[in-house]
């Protein structure tokens, strides 16, 4: 494991649990949850899977003439029962990353569970309630968990890194949970508010955190007036939307329609 990870400190943690997201992300949600309990926890890194053996070239990214590396780090803060994880997923080498983040968690966490975050895209309205969708490895930390109001996700298609990350989990006796808010599909390019605090709402109740949901809601404010400007100005996105919120699934031009109009008007800078 040490070619593998470069383990800056030991942090000081007891029972810990771990959260678990992914840079790439529907609506951006991974990365909106990781870094709104960083920032509560006041986490920083201790620990980092080195990128060479499952990242290549290509997962460099230009922004703004600014290189952008992939991520796989490893954070703690003031709360000693939880831990964080953020990571790139990797193109190589999936079971040997996965085992590895496994191998931190144990060995150097003493994790007694964990939680993956992931947006599951679904045919509903921005204005629609939102489930949280869940996928357990051990049926004990179902029946723990009852009562959070999660609910339970059927899915057909290939596996996500999550599943793959149950299953090993499941193989080391490590209780786990892949979490699935619902993101409303025409938000899957941008941002879903909404859809993050769904989840957020639950780590705040399970772990008793307090958060501070202002400036979340700030954002799901602000989200709504834009679309709502949208639907004045745009009669069929209007009719799109409307139609949804009655629970009607549009056909795939009118999907596609939809959400390439929502991501060209949020992304319009203010004038």
């Amino acid at each position: 494991m040490k070619e593998l990870v470069n383990v800056r400190s030991q942090p000081e943690l007891e029972n810990a649990s771990l959260v678990v997201g992914w840079q790439e992300d529907a609506g951006k949600l991974g990365p909106k949850v990781i870094d709104y309990l960083n920032k509560h926890i006041r986490g920083s890194t201790f620990c980092e899977i080195e990128p060479v053996t499952f990242f290549h070239l290509g997962a460099v990214v230009v922004d703004n003439d600014i290189a952008q590396f992939p991520v796989s780090k490893f954070y703690a803060g003031t709360r000693k029962d939880l831990v964080i994880f953020e990571s790139t997923e990797p193109p190589h080498e999936r079971y040997r990353f996965l085992n590895s983040v496994l191998d931190v968690a144990e060995h150097y966490c003493r994790i007694k569970e964990f939680y993956t975050v992931s947006g599951t895209i679904a045919p509903i309205a921005h204005t629609s309630p939102r489930r949280l969708l869940a996928v357990f490895n051990q049926p004990e930390f179902q029946k723990r968990l009852r009562g959070y109001e999660l609910e339970d996700m059927t899915w057909e298609g290939p596996p996500a890194i999550n599943s793959f990350l149950l299953w090993l989990a499941h193989k080391r006796g490590i209780s786990g949970v892949s979490l699935w808010p619902e993101v409303a599909f025409y938000l899957a390019a941008t941002q879903d508010p909404r859809a993050t605090k769904v989840v957020l709402s639950f780590f705040d109740r399970k772990f008793e955190l307090s958060l501070d949901f202002t400036g979340l809601d700030s954002e799901i404010k602000g989200q709504n007036e834009k679309l709502a400007l949208l639907r004045r100005e745009d009669p069929e996105i209007d009719k799109y939307i409307r139609t949804l919120e009655i629970g009607i699934s549009l056909n795939e031009e009118e999907q596609l329609r939809l959400a390439q109009r929502v991501a060209e008007f949020l992304e319009k800078p203010p004038t």
